[in-house]
């Protein structure tokens, strides 16, 4: 280890800057956050420099740089773009036991700036000794995305309660088992949603509590349409602290590659009229594992609230008080437009869009038809793929042209993505002639005549002759 880590406390400390530009500015601001006295140095300094000078931020001396002006600082750093005043800057400094640093010069510096993740009073940093500073800001990049911004409020209500989990806790191991419930349950959800008092009140219950095991909750969480790439950091983030995760066919097997190694993993997938679980007893076991202290991570395709039947899963939840939070993903249809080329709205086909089910509970197309038939619309229809011959016919015979474009988007946003264009008239052929299968999306209007052009992620089929082509590949 070529350098030891510390964290300095700079709050109302003085440190100098010997430098006006950008990279002086830069160091200026990390030096301000940490509540320092700051001296700039230098004969001109940027515009902004110059602001805070005038609101009392900073002391601006306008000058060079002379031996003297290090005496009683807490730190130095030197960001001219002279090496002879770094050098003489850095050798004062050193002369006066002061720690300095010349900016990318980790020879002559006494310590180096990491690459820092600020989630205060949480705070991480990242070096590579000072040989290679991009890494160590890739390295911070990589970890911004998976650090929730949360992480800072959480770190300061778990700080409010340490004397009095220790006191509750007399046993190291005791105490350590009962924080990491706390941090990776529904009260750092809590917290980190924003409702501290609702975490406060937990934290409460699980500290007068007799008993230390931790309490159940239920995340709904959105899986998007298939790519691992379109999860947001949150449904990540969850997927990765969960004990069991209940999912269907619709969640990709590389999302499920991201779920805890050691998660139990429940299928409960549905298809048309043959369910592994009915509804009812899906929403009844996600009630029973979390009620024996599970967290519980119900892993949907696309959006939970967009005909995930989310709504009818935290209904139950919130009967039997269950806590649980909905964690929204990129909709199914969003997913595989995008992906397909086809924007669902252009001023010159559609000016809205409507997202529909196939068929209703009982299994029939008694659909809204004088809604979905009209014109310079979008519409996008989900478990439609079984009942495609009648929806199609369904909208020409209620004034939909035969001739309107029309297109299915098999495994979306996967390498398995497969887009066929054609009509309402030609669509069901193409559909049984090419084999598609669920999970599978049918868009309906002008829009789809622009995928031939826009789509940047697969070709487009169009119609049976190309058949053969496709089916070699």
């Amino acid at each position: 280890m070529d350098y030891f880590p510390i964290f300095l406390k700079l709050q109302d400390a003085d440190c100098l800057v010997v430098g006006g530009g950008d990279v002086a500015l830069r160091k200026v601001r990390l030096l301000k956050a940490a509540g320092a006295r700051l001296t700039v140095v230098a004969p001109e300094v940027t515009e902004e420099l110059a602001m805070m000078a005038q609101r009392g931020e900073l002391q601006w001396r306008a000058g060079l740089f002379t031996d003297d002006m290090v005496s009683g600082m807490r730190l130095v750093i030197a960001a001219t773009d002279q090496r002879v005043v770094n050098q003489q800057v850095s050798q004062v400094a050193q002369q006066h036991n002061i720690p300095v640093n010349v900016v990318d010069d980790p020879e002559i510096s006494t310590y180096i700036t990491p690459a820092i993740i600020d989630r205060s009073p949480l705070v991480i940093a990242v070096s590579s000794g000072g040989s290679v500073p991009v890494l160590a800001r890739l390295v911070r990049a990589r970890l911004e995305s998976i650090i929730p911004a949360g992480f800072g409020l959480l770190a300061a209500f778990s700080a409010r309660f340490r004397e009095r989990v220790k006191a509750r806790f007399a046993d190291v191991e005791a105490r350590r088992t009962f924080w990491e419930s706390v941090l990776e349950g529904p009260v750092a959800e809590a917290v980190m949603n924003g409702r501290e008092a609702v975490a406060c009140e937990e934290m409460e219950k699980r500290l007068a509590s007799a008993e230390d095991s931790p309490s159940g909750a239920v995340y709904l969480v959105g899986a998007g349409p298939g790519n691992p790439d379109l999860l947001t950091f949150r449904a990540l983030r969850l997927m990765q602290q969960a004990d069991v995760v209940l999912h269907d066919k619709l969640v990709a097997p590389e999302l499920l590659e991201l779920v805890r190694r050691d998660a139990e993993r429940i299928y409960v997938g549905k298809a048309r009229a043959n369910h592994t679980l009915p509804q009812e007893d899906i929403n009844q076991l996600m009630v029973r594992l979390a009620k024996s202290g599970k967290r519980v991570l119900r892993l949907k395709g696309g959006d939970p609230f967009t005909f995930g039947r989310g709504g009818e899963e935290i209904e139950t939840l919130a009967e039997h008080n269950i806590p649980f939070e909905v964690v929204p993903g990129i909709t199914s249809a969003n997913g595989a437009a995008s992906y397909a080329g086809i924007p669902l709205t252009h001023r010159d086909h559609a000016q809205s869009v409507t997202f529909v089910t196939g068929h209703k509970k009982d299994g029939s197309i008694d659909l809204d038809w004088p809604a979905l038939t009209r014109p310079d619309q979008t519409v996008v229809v989900y478990m439609g793929l079984t009942m495609a011959a009648e929806l199609c016919a369904a909208f020409i015979a209620h004034g939909k042209p035969a001739d309107t474009p029309a297109a299915v988007i098999e495994w979306a946003t996967t390498p398995r993505q497969r887009t066929l264009s054609g009509t309402l008239q030609t669509l069901p052929t193409l559909i049984s002639s090419y084999g598609v299968a669920s999970p599978a999306l049918i868009i309906v209007g002008s829009v789809v005549s622009l995928a031939d052009k826009l789509a940047w992620f697969r070709r487009v089929e169009n119609g049976p002759a190309t058949m053969p082509d496709l089916q070699q590949k």
